[in-house]
């Protein structure tokens, strides 16, 4: 069973999670999606963190705005890997501050961080990770990223 969570801090990071989403729908993996707040809910982050694995969760992808501790704190208490989405939230600082909450975790506690929004490719790097260990998903990568190429290969074809 592959399996991801993408789990946000807030319901106004769903415009952006929902990217995230979307592509793992497109590449059959099955999705748990939830709000989890490191600061409202610690209770509950301790809980999914330290459980994840055991409901068969193979990678958690944590999305959060502002201070975005969600991701580092997750990190800290899961086995799994975890793939930070800085969200530009209503009271972030231009996106910054979520963007180095993310990125800048202390050695032993990775967190894998996407571009400021960018859901969309943490849903598909947590396609890659899957399909690292599953030919099926590795061959479904193979075949979006030819896809990719043949996208461009037409629009230079359509420019001349």
């Amino acid at each position: 069973m592959n399996k991801v969570a993408v789990i946000m801090g807030s319901n106004s990071d769903m415009p952006v999670m929902q990217d995230a989403i979307d592509i793992l729908k497109e590449f059959k993996i099955e999705i748990e999606v939830d709000i989890v707040s490191a600061h409202r809910t610690p209770e509950k982050l301790f809980d999914f963190s330290k459980n994840a694995h055991k409901r068969g969760i193979k990678v958690i992808i944590a999305g959060a705005g502002g201070a975005a501790h969600l991701p580092g704190m997750v990190a800290s208490l899961s086995p799994l890997p975890i793939i930070g989405v800085p969200v530009k939230s209503s009271n972030s600082i231009d996106g910054w501050d979520s963007v180095l909450s993310i990125l800048q975790m202390p050695g032993g506690v990775p967190v894998a961080t996407v571009a400021l929004n960018g859901a969309k490719n943490a849903g598909i790097l947590a396609t890659q990770i899957i399909g690292a260990s599953d030919p099926a998903v590795l061959d479904q990568v193979i075949a979006y990223k030819e896809g990719l190429k043949l996208k461009v290969e037409q629009a230079a074809k359509d420019i001349k």
